[in-house]
C-alpha cells in the first residue's frame, strides 16, 4: 500500500527537501505532505549546511531518514556535495537530485559519486505524473532493505557532573543515538520515576530495550548498546591495538588483504583526530572533513572488509609465547595472534594547575568535548594549546560562543600549527591569542567560572572571567602498559625499525638474523604505527600510511616465519 493509503498517525520516518530557493522549497514540501505525510515527516531546509544540521539532530534523536531530495544548484554547497556528506550521516536514506535541463549531465556523473538513486528535472508538475511513482518506488525500497529502527538511548544526568560528561562523550564518539535529559527537567524526573531511581547516583541511562544502568562503566555501557566488546575467536593473524587513524587504517589493509584482524579500542574510535571538528588539509576532502566522519568512514570499510572491532576493551599486557603474540585485557581474559600492530596514539596531558582536577567535566575539557559546542552559545571560551587540535576547535567553537582566546606558552602558533589554519584564526573576528601564557588556576564552585592567567615572561597575572576551557596540550604516548616488553624511549614513545639498530646491530635480545623491518618493534612480529611511534609525524595521513605500511611488513614476517 502506497503511504498516501496508510491512516496511522504515527510517522515511520523523514523525508528531507533542500533547496536555497524558499518558493521552490515550500511548493517541494507541500507536495510532499500532500501525499505523504500522514506517514512520514516531511523537513526542509534552505541550505545544505542547515540540513547536515538536521540531519545530525535526527540522527542523534534516532529517526529515520527515508529519502533525501536537494536542488544541485546551491550556493556554498551544491546538491551533490552535500548529498556526499549526507551519505555518512543517513547511509540507508535513498538520495534524488532536482536539476534542471542544463545540469543533467552532472546528474549523471552524481550517480557514480552518491551513489545517487534517482534525479528528477524541475518542473516537476504535474506530481501525480513525474514526481509522486518515482517517490513511491524508492519509499517501497527502502522499506524493503534492511533498515532497523534504532530507539534512541536516553540519559539522564546533571548538566555540571563530569560522569555525565563522560557517557554522552562516549555515546557520541562511538556514533550511538542517544537523548539527554536534564535531571531538572520534567522529562528527566520521569524517566528517573519510571527507573525506579532515586537520582542520587547518575548518570541513569536508559538503553534501547530499556534496561536503566546507573553510572556505568564503559564496557558495560558499550555491551548494552549494542558495541562489540568480545572476540569471536581466540587466535588470529593480527590484532590492532589502537583505534585512531593508524589503527583503522591498519585493520581496513589487514581484512582486506586476507588476514584474521581484530582491532581492540580502550573508548571510542578516532583517537585524538576523531574529536576534531574539521579537518582541512587531508588529501582527498578539499572541503575539509570532520573527524567524526572520517572516522566513521574508515570503521565502516574495515568493518566491510570483516575486521573485528571490539569497543571499551583496554589493553594491559602483551606477552610472547612462542610464535603466538598474547594480548591481555584488564578483566583477565586475552587474545593471540600471529602480529600485533600498536597503534595507541597519544594522549593530551592533564593541566596540573589548582581547580583543573575537580572542575574537570565541569567547564574544563580534555580534547573538543563536541557535544559541549552548542553549550558555549555566547559565552567566553579559553583553549589551551597552540598546535592543529587546538585551532581546528577554536575554528568551530568561535561559531557558537561569543569569544574564543588561545593561550599559547610560546610567541606565536608558527611553531605547531598549520599555516592555512594561523590565517583563518586571524581572519575570524572573535578569535585571539594570548602568546607567552599558561593557566595558573582554575576557579568555580559547580563548574568553571574563572581562570587565573599568567605570563611567563613578565609573571603578571590576570583573572578572567570564563565558562569553559579546553585543553591540547602535550602528546603523552598511551604506552605504559607494555612496560618493558618492548623498547620505548626516555618519554615513552615506541622505538622501531633503525631507532633499534646501534652502530648497525640489532637491539640486545633479536634473535633473528635480518635487522628490524622499518616498523617493527624490539620484539619480532609486533610492529608500531602512528602518534606512539617514536619520532612520527603527528599528523592523520602519516599515521593511516603507516598503519598501511605495517600491514605490508606483516605480511613480509608472516611468509618469513
Amino acid at each position: 500500500m502506497s503511504p498516501s493509503g496508510s491512516s496511522s498517525k504515527s510517522t515511520v520516518g523523514v523525508i528531507m527537501t533542500v533547496d536555497d530557493d524558499p518558493g521552490v522549497s515550500r511548493a517541494v514540501a507541500r507536495d510532499l505532505r500532500r501525499r505523504y505525510g500522514a506517514s512520514y515527516r516531511i523537513v526542509r531546509a534552505e541550505s545544505g549546511d542547515s540540513a547536515l544540521e538536521a540531519l545530525r539532530e535526527l540522527k542523534l534523536r534516532g529517526d529515520l531518514v527515508a529519502v533525501i531530495l536537494a536542488d544541485y544548484r546551491m550556493p556554498q554547497m551544491n546538491g551533490i556535495e552535500f548529498l556526499e556528506q549526507a551519505l555518512d550521516v543517513y547511509p540507508g536514506a535513498r538520495r534524488v537530485l532536482l536539476t534542471a535541463y542544463a545540469d543533467t549531465n552532472a546528474a549523471i556523473d552524481a550517480i557514480n559519486v552518491v551513489d545517487l538513486d534517482h534525479y528528477l528535472l524541475k518542473p516537476w508538475d504535474p506530481p501525480e505524473e513525474k514526481l509522486y511513482p518515482v517517490l513511491d518506488d524508492l519509499l517501497d525500497a527502502w522499506r524493503a532493505s534492511d533498515y532497523k529502527p534504532v530507539p534512541a538511548t536516553k540519559v539522564v544526568g546533571h548538566r555540571w557532573s563530569a560522569r555525565s560528561s563522560d557517557v554522552r562523550e562516549f555515546l557520541a564518539r562511538n556514533q550511538v543515538p542517544y537523548r539527554w535529559y536534564s535531571v531538572d527537567e520534567p522529562e528527566g524526573q520521569r524517566l528517573l520515576a519510571a527507573a525506579e531511581a532515586d537520582g542520587a547516583r547518575l548518570p541513569l541511562v536508559i538503553t534501547p530495550d530499556g534496561t536503566p544502568l546507573v553510572e556505568p562503566e564503559a564496557p558495560e555501557l558499550a555491551a548494552h548498546v549494542g558495541l562489540a566488546t568480545t572476540p569471536t575467536a581466540d587466535f588470529y593473524d593480527l590484532v590492532v591495538i589502537g583505534g585512531g587513524p593508524a589503527g583503522l587504517g591498519s585493520a581496513v589493509y589487514g581484512a582486506s588483504e586476507g588476514l584474521r584482524t581484530v582491532l581492540v579500542e580502550r573508548s571510542a574510535t578516532g583517537g585524538q583526530a576523531g574529536q576534531s571538528s574539521r579537518i582541512e588539509n587531508y588529501l582527498g576532502f578539499p572541503d575539509g572533513v570532520s573527524g567524526a566522519q572520517l572516522t566513521d568512514r574508515a570503521r565502516r570499510q574495515a568493518a566491510k572488509f570483516g575486521a573485528e572491532i571490539l569497543t571499551a576493551r583496554e589493553v594491559t599486557g602483551l606477552e610472547i609465547n612462542g610464535a603466538a603474540r598474547v594480548v591481555r585485557f584488564a578483566d583477565g581474559s586475552a587474545v593471540a595472534a600471529h602480529s600485533v600492530i600498536l597503534a595507541t596514539g597519544v594522549q593530551y596531558r592533564q593541566l596540573e594547575a589548582e581547580g583543573c582536577i575537580d572542575l574537570t567535566g565541569c567547564g574544563v575539557f580534555y580534547g573538543s568535548a563536541l557535544t559541549e559546542a552548542t553549550s558555549c552559545q555566547g559565552q567566553d571560551v579559553y583553549i589551551v594549546g597552540g598546535a592543529n587540535s587546538a585551532g581546528q576547535a577554536a575554528m568551530y567553537l568561535s561559531r557558537f560562543a561569543k569569544s574564543v582566546t588561545l593561550l599559547v606558552r610560546g610567541a606565536d602558533l608558527s611553531a605547531s600549527m598549520s599555516y592555512y589554519l594561523i590565517q583563518q584564526i586571524n581572519e575570524a573576528p572573535n578569535i585571539a591569542v594570548r602568546s607567552h601564557t599558561v593557566v595558573d588556576a582554575a576557579h568555580g564552585v559547580e563548574r568553571l567560572e574563572q581562570l587565573t592567567l599568567r605570563h611567563v615572561q613578565s609573571g603578571d597575572r590576570e583573572q578572567v572571567d570564563a565558562q569553559w576551557m579546553f585543553v591540547f596540550i602535550g602528546a603523552a604516548p598511551l604506552t605504559d602498559w607494555l612496560g618493558d616488553t618492548v623498547l620505548r624511549d626516555e618519554r615513552g614513545f615506541i622505538l622501531a625499525g633503525p631507532d633499534l639498530t646501534v652502530d648497525g646491530r640489532p637491539p640486545a635480545g633479536w634473535e633473528l638474523d635480518r635487522p628490524p623491518y622499518h616498523l617493527e618493534t624490539s620484539i619480532p612480529g609486533v610492529f608500531v604505527a602512528g602518534d606512539a611511534r617514536a619520532e612520527s609525524a603527528k599528523r592523520v595521513a602519516s599515521a593511516v600510511g603507516e598503519g598501511a605500511m605495517a600491514v605490508m611488513l606483516v605480511h613480509r614476517y608472516l611468509e618469513q616465519s
